[in-house]
This record gives C-alpha cells, structure tokens and sequence, in this order.
C-alpha cells in the first residue's frame, strides 16, 4: 500500500522529469468551457471576437478579420459602448503573416499600450489576469485592436 507521502513524491519525481523534457504547462494557462465552447463551435475562422464578461460570456462586442481604430465610434465591428467593455478575447485569426492581435489602451493604435495575443494562445478567458505595457489592466480597458505580427509585440507584451 501506498503512503500519501510516497504519491506526493512519485508526482513530484514524474513532474520533474516532465519539466526535463521541456513538457511543463504553463502556469498561467487556464481553461474555460464557454471559451472552448466558442471556440470548437468555429475554430481559426480568421477572426478576432471580445465579450464584455469573462469565461467568453455575455454580449459578444464584436467579431472581425479586420482591424478597428475606435471601439466607441459608430463604425466597423466594434461601436458605441464597445469601447472600455471587453473582459474576455479571442484570437482565431489565421495563422502566418500578421496573425497576432495587438489590443491598445488608446484610440487608432497611437499609445505605446498594448497587449499582444498570439494565435496559439487561442483566448484570453479574464482580462483581469493581464496588463498593457504600461501597467494599467486590460479588464474594460480596450479600445482598438490591429494585426500585427509577432516580432511587432516587445517582450513582455503578449496576454494569455
């Protein structure tokens, strides 16, 4: 029979190994059903989308291949109360190419605040776990968004 101690170390013994291997997980990686849900419902269709609540809840913001300079005008994809709202992203926009969204603090990309979410990282399911590059968060901060590609984002920079 086991001991509980004798579990705890074969477990820590198989996550060493696996950390050797280079197989860790991330520890900021968390999963959200609803954000899996949306997801699996249409997979890397080319589109950016954000939702005002977390977990990919709540009024969907927006869906766009394309870029927005002002979440709080009355054009594009994102409009009027948009602007300040998202608490959860996605990006399942293609891969290759400008395939990062990069999420600003500031209207037409003009301020050095940003969050950039790259393809793999599919969603971001909390913004509150996240920062722009300037410190302040990204929870009802977002009010434009652009593709760009990876080595546009510093380090630092990219949200999961």
């Amino acid at each position: 029979m086991r001991t509980p101690t004798a579990s705890l170390a074969a477990l820590g013994l198989t996550t060493l190994a696996l950390t050797a291997l280079g197989v860790a997980l991330p520890a900021t990686a968390r999963a959200s059903a609803p954000c899996d849900a949306d997801w699996n419902s249409h997979g890397r269709d080319g589109n950016v989308r954000a939702w005002r609540d977390v977990d990919c809840r709540g009024e969907l913001l927006g869906t766009t291949p394309g870029s927005d300079p002002d979440w709080w005008d009355t054009k594009g994809p994102f409009q009027g109360g948009d602007g300040d709202a998202a608490s959860s992203v996605m990006n399942s926009g293609f891969v290759g190419g400008k395939d990062v969204v990069a999420f600003y603090f500031r209207l037409n990309y003009l301020d050095t605040a940003y969050g950039c979410l790259k393809p793999g990282e599919k969603y971001v399911d909390d913004l509150t776990r996240n920062r722009f590059t300037n410190g302040h968060t990204m929870n009802d901060s977002i009010v434009s968004h652009t593709w760009v590609t990876a080595s546009a984002c510093a380090p630092g920079s990219f949200i999961s």
